[in-house]
């Protein structure tokens, strides 16, 4: 399969701090791959560099063979790149179907008719229609998990990025969530950052382990959990590994 997503030799820092130190994956339409480190692994200012909100010092990011790499972050958006956050975005003062139709209209620049249809079937997608009318903000914090998806789906996205958009959530909200994920993984692109690790398991088709800004290890996720990587990571990380590298 022809990835739609190519990332080749990314590279960042500020000064002496090192966030990405020559990252390369690829990734396909229906397809997730799942990122995991600690603190500090460079996870967050990946995501950074795809959006646009940080640029690279070096390095390739083609999304359907087309460089983003010099595009401002909203030009991104209208190719097809979405972010979802773990702290919800939403407009609280907006209904569920605003937020979705804003994304709709202003990320996907779609005209009112089409941005209206988008914004209905995202949110019928990410079961919100029966919810549609009310204010973001009185959501409970599940259902605004579910309209930051909705959000990112309205938008037509290429690629669907997932920022720890599980934390927070109690174990069956977490397993309620995971579900809905697996259902929108067909025909988009995915990159989900997350610490609860069964939440990824069950989604991620490969998982990739950063730390200090470097690509440790791709696989399996059951291969990639079970690395002694991924246990030296997650049990801490001596200084000599550590020595000009940090940051996420």
């Amino acid at each position: 399969m022809h990835p739609c997503l190519v990332i080749a030799g990314l590279r960042k820092r500020y000064g002496e701090i090192v966030v990405a130190d020559g990252i390369d994956f690829e990734l396909s339409q229906g397809e997730c791959l799942g990122v995991v480190g600690p603190n500090g692994a460079g996870k967050s200012s990946l995501f950074n560099l795809i959006t646009g909100v940080a640029a690279p010092d070096a390095g390739s990011i083609r999304l359907d063979d087309k460089e983003l790499v010099g595009l401002p972050a909203q030009v991104r958006a209208r190719r097809g790149v979405a972010r979802a956050f773990q702290i919800p975005q939403a407009f609280p003062h907006l209904s569920a179907y605003e937020n979705a139709l804003a994304a709709a209209t202003f990320a996907a620049r779609l005209p009112h008719r089409e941005a209206a249809d988008q914004a209905h079937e995202a949110l019928i997608r990410t079961g919100l229609a029966s919810r549609c009318n009310e204010k973001a903000g009185r959501l409970p914090l599940l259902d605004r998990k579910r309209l930051e998806l909705a959000k990112g789906l309205a938008a037509r996205p290429r690629l669907l990025m997932l920022d720890e958009i599980a934390g927070g959530l109690t174990e069956p909200e977490v397993h309620a969530l995971t579900e809905l994920i697996l259902t929108l993984k067909s025909g988009v692109a995915m990159i989900w950052i997350e610490h609860i690790a069964q939440a990824l398991t069950a989604v991620a088709d490969r998982i990739m382990v950063l730390n200090f800004g470097r690509k440790l290890l791709e696989d399996t996720p059951a291969a990639a959990m079970a690395s002694d990587a991924v246990r030296e990571v997650y049990m801490g990380v001596t200084e000599s590994q550590g020595t000009g590298h940090a940051t996420a």
